[in-house]
This record gives structure tokens, C-alpha cells and sequence, in this order.
């Protein structure tokens, strides 16, 4: 026969040893000094060039400004429809301005599985070798060779904001979320420029792994070496 209240002595020390020693934990990781960052939910969008826009809505057209975005961009009143080899459609995909020198579609992991697409994780701009896809406006329709990523997760910061956080461009961070989905998002790329405020990016499907949503606050838990 069991003891029970030895039992329940022994689970009662168990319980309080590990409690104990979860708090020292944080303590030597949490420093309170931490400056919190707003998070900036990223949908599927698309960055085109000037041709391809052309294409896609006719001849000479612009850009129409639906939301003012950091770093001079925007994003438009225009939407264009992305389709994928198995014809599968994803419609209303909004177009972020000003146009660029190479298109770029932005896509979450999700996406994939309705376009049967398998694009690489990368930083916005680096597009060599990426996956293909068309893109059909109201006008026309473009295939691209290359152009669709899944953009990696990353921070805007200014300058000062950079400096606050003892961080540089091009550094990887490690980002700690409160809440109710605890979670530590590794290698975060640092992006620093003066027309940037302190954001970080992150696709739908990592801010719903994280229960995050556009203005909740994370913070730089370590900084790695840069890449």
C-alpha cells in the first residue's frame, strides 16, 4: 500500500522545487530594462514593378494611396489575384506601393498549401531563385519566373531605436512574447534606417502561433552575431 500523505508530501516538494527554480530562471533571462516593440501583423501582399503593374492595370497607370506605411511605402487601393500550378486562386491580394525595381509577392506558409507553391524563407529584396507564380489584374496577367518568398521575421527599428537596444542593421535577435502563448522567436533580423519606427513583422501564420495581434508589444531578449 501507497502512503498518501507521503505521496502527497513528495508531489507537494516537486511542485514547489519547480516553481522555484522557473523563477530564478527568469529572473537571470528577464532584464526589466527591456524596451518593448510594437508588432505590425504582415497579410499577403505584393510589391510591383513599374511593367508589371503596367500589365496588370494598363498603360501608364499609378499607384493610389489607400494606407500611409513606414518607410515611405503604402499600401494601395489596387488588389490583384494570385494563382498558383494548381490553379487554385487566392483573390483581392493587396498591392503595396511605390513600385519597385523587381516584383515581389509575399506569402504565408498557409498560402502555399492552397497555391501549391514551396517558396523559400527569405528577406524582403532577395528574390534570386524564388518561387514562380502568376499574378492577374484587371487588365492583364504576369508570370513570374521568380519573385514569391515567405518573408522572414524582422524588426524596424530608427537609429535611436537601434542604439536603445544596443543593436545594429543586420543583426539576428532572439524576441521573447508574453501572454497567453508564451514564445521565443529565434534569429529575427534587424532592419535600421531613418524612416523606420521600432515594429516587428511577422506573417499571419506566426503571429496565430503566438496569439499576437498589430500593436501588442514583444521584447529583445539576446542578440546573436550578425549574418
Amino acid at each position: 500500500m501507497y502512503d498518501e500523505k507521503l505521496i502527497e508530501k513528495i508531489v507537494a516538494e516537486v511542485i514547489n522545487s519547480s516553481v522555484s527554480t522557473n523563477s530564478e530562471a527568469k529572473a537571470e533571462t528577464i532584464n526589466s530594462d527591456d524596451k518593448e516593440i510594437k508588432v505590425g501583423v504582415s497579410q499577403r501582399h505584393v510589391h510591383l514593378s513599374q511593367a508589371d503593374l503596367e500589365t496588370l492595370f494598363g498603360k501608364g497607370y499609378e499607384l493610389t494611396v489607400k494606407k500611409v506605411l513606414m518607410g515611405k511605402e503604402f499600401a494601395s487601393n489596387e488588389v490583384v489575384t494570385l494563382v498558383g500550378p494548381s490553379l487554385k486562386a487566392i483573390e483581392n491580394v493587396r498591392v503595396l506601393g511605390p513600385v519597385r525595381k523587381n516584383t515581389q509577392v509575399e506569402i504565408s506558409r498557409t498560402d502555399t498549401f492552397v497555391l501549391k507553391v514551396s517558396p523559400p524563407v527569405r528577406p524582403s529584396g532577395d528574390i534570386k531563385g524564388s518561387e514562380k507564380m502568376v499574378l492577374v489584374g484587371p487588365k492583364g496577367s504576369v508570370y513570374l519566373k521568380e519573385g514569391v518568398i515567405i518573408a522572414n521575421r524582422h524588426i524596424h527599428l530608427s537609429p535611436e531605436g537601434a542604439l536603445e537596444n544596443g543593436v545594429s542593421d543586420g543583426d539576428c535577435v532572439d524576441v521573447r512574447i508574453e501572454g497567453e502563448k508564451p514564445t521565443l522567436f529565434y534569429d529575427v533580423q534587424v532592419r535600421v534606417r531613418e524612416d523606420f519606427h521600432s515594429e516587428m513583422h511577422l506573417d499571419t501564420d506566426d503571429a496565430n502561433s503566438a496569439g499576437l495581434k498589430n500593436g501588442n508589444k514583444v521584447k529583445i531578449l539576446a542578440k546573436r552575431k550578425s549574418k
